[in-house]
């Protein structure tokens, strides 16, 4: 069992503790968020958990799977970080009232790496959902590059109704998929944006029964891994760029990716004859 060592706390707690389960398959790796009683609410713990995972990703891994167990994928923060008394080991939102700027500001950073490199070119991650995806369940979900949802998934950003805001990483996906102005109504009236809709506006790549969720995955898996892993890796890098450039640097950036794979193709020790 993977330790991980949690900050706020010297002891050093098992993934099993926390809550997750980790498992790797050859060039697929799985996170499930395993505290169905609570329906996989998370913590700070769950967090830099995610964080631990993602820095010791084997590098044979292409596809990363997030899901979670029982009915629903994660019903978002634990109840238990708006009490004083938090979650133990932990502290809770109270606590960090007393937290320096600076220390806030890193943990609130420590908190997001958790969630960041699943963005990593290097490696598709697929969000299967299904029943509750709230708040930071939610922004797990939109921290993956693809979603593929159950037909019961709900997806709602609770956070300002609670009076927070997002601040793990989802509030960019959320503009880029559904634009602003549908971004801003699905956070400030904290709806329920169900699977059809979640699909319609851009939120999911596929939505299916339950029993069906799990199938779904894996073929959505097998096709990604069909693909040539160096040629995916500079695709994801240029679709990942492309917002931020005009179209002559994004046509620029294009020649620049494909100049390195002819070369790995064809050139000299590539074992291929040009041509």
């Amino acid at each position: 069992m993977a330790e991980v060592s949690f900050e706020g706390t010297a002891e050093e707690i098992s993934l099993k503790e926390v809550g997750l389960r980790y498992e790797v398959d050859g060039e697929i790796a799985t996170i499930t968020l395993d505290r169905p009683d609570k329906r996989n609410a998370q913590t700070f713990a769950t967090w830099s958990a995610l964080a631990h995972i993602g820095d010791g990703l084997p590098q044979q891994v292409r596809v990363v799977v997030i899901r979670g167990e029982g009915p629903s994928f994660s019903a978002g923060i634990d109840l238990r970080m708006f009490t004083p008394e938090g979650v133990p080991g932990q502290g809770s939102f109270a606590s960090s009232v007393a937290l320096g700027e600076a220390t806030f500001a890193d943990r609130v950073a420590r908190a997001q790496r958790g969630f960041l490199w699943l963005r990593r070119p290097d490696i598709v991650s697929v969000a299967a959902v299904q029943g509750h995806a709230i708040g930071a369940g939610f922004q797990l979900a939109l921290a993956c590059d693809l979603r593929v949802l159950a037909d019961d998934a709900k997806l709602c950003m609770k956070e300002p109704a609670l009076g927070l805001v997002p601040d793990l990483t989802g509030t960019k996906p959320l503009v880029e998929l559904v634009g602003l102005s549908r971004a801003i109504e699905i956070c400030l009236t904290a709806r329920v944006v169900g699977a059809q809709e979640a699909a319609r506006i851009g939120l999911a790549e596929l939505v299916v029964a339950p029993g069906e969720l799990d199938e779904a995955v894996r073929d959505l898996t097998a096709a990604l891994l069909a693909t040539n892993r160096d040629a995916a890796t500079a695709t994801k890098r240029l679709l990942q760029g492309a917002s931020g450039r005009t179209l002559e640097e994004q046509a620029a950036a294009e020649g620049r990716e494909q100049a390195a794979r002819i070369k790995a193709l064809f050139g000299e020790g590539s074992g291929k004859a040009p041509g």
